[in-house]
């Protein structure tokens, strides 16, 4: 029933930029916070960003502010993330989900990879 599917991921060059998406269906986009979280090769989860329901207040993790932004549409359903300046350390699966009262849903992810 819920369903986040993320997109944007791919290739780019160190200090390049990169826009992710998270298009949400299955329930009220609107009335849920939404987050981001990565995994890099041979570590952990590592939350990125988050962003309230109506888009006003957003937090992020120390390794990403100044150079990430995350954003949504709710008309259009749709979470963004926003890279710039983008470093090798950064590359890993990007994974968008909603916390709702009695369950966590995650979307498949979304590779991105910086490399020279």
């Amino acid at each position: 029933e819920v369903q986040l599917v993320e997109s944007g991921g791919g290739l780019v060059q160190p200090g390049g930029s990169l826009r992710l998406s998270c298009a949400a269906s299955g329930f009220t986009f609107s009335s849920y916070a939404m987050s981001w979280v990565r995994q890099a090769p041979g570590k952990g989860l590592e939350w990125v960003s988050a962003i309230n329901s109506g888009g006003g207040s957003t937090s992020y993790a120390d390794s990403v502010k100044g150079r990430f932004t995350i954003s949504r549409d709710n008309a259009k359903n749709t979470l963004y993330l926003q890279m710039n300046s983008l470093k090798p350390e950064d590359t890993g699966r990007y994974v968008c989900y909603v916390d709702q009262p009695l369950r966590r849903t995650w979307g498949q992810g979304t590779q991105v990879t910086v490399s020279s």
